[in-house]
């Protein structure tokens, strides 16, 4: 399975390709979508609207795995980023790739096991989990790799629950 993962934003844009196979992840690509802090808000959206149809189309994932928004003061900040946020969301559907999203605390848990862990925990985890040598940097490209993985783990364990699930449908149970 191939999964992109975005951390979204309007001035960063953060994204990680991974591949998921037999339990294991293997980073693919990782980096960051910026706007200039000059250019009008429709512009902004516009670019990073193309950069990640950019993605999905060379990336072919399986999957798109976002993070969903917590904000706690900045409401302008908020509104920005939702707006950001709609257009990454209207790429992914546009090409018909399913979209998972996840909250920082399921990310957190996924990743480090402990849904209050510190983010340089979660980037040094995303590092060792990913077999990396040093820390994926900017911040917001090791965001996404840590989403990223944080479905391949979710999905992993979809997957199990449905065959086992289908496994006892078979055998009537036993």
């Amino acid at each position: 399975m191939k999964i992109l993962g975005i951390d979204p934003g309007y001035a960063i844009v953060g994204y990680g390709v991974l591949s998921f196979d037999n339990n294991k992840f293997r980073h693919i690509q990782s980096g960051v979508l910026t706007t200039p802090p000059g250019l009008p808000m429709e512009e902004r959206l516009l670019r990073i609207f193309d950069g990640v149809s950019s993605l999905l189309e060379g990336h072919a994932p399986d999957a798109f795995a976002i993070e969903e928004l917590f904000f706690h003061s900045n409401r302008t900040t908020a509104v920005n980023v939702c707006q950001a946020r709609g257009v990454i969301l209207l790429a992914a559907s546009l090409a018909h790739v399913p979209v998972y999203e996840y909250t920082p605390l399921q990310v957190k848990q996924a990743v480090v096991g402990d849904g209050r862990a510190e983010k340089h925990q979660v980037m040094e985890m995303t590092r060792v989990v990913l077999g990396l040598p040093r820390i994926v940097k900017p911040d917001d490209a090791s965001d996404a790799l840590a989403i990223a993985i944080c479905h391949g783990y979710a999905g992993f364990s979809k997957l199990n629950a449905y065959s086992t699930l289908e496994d006892s449908k078979k055998t009537g149970g036993k």
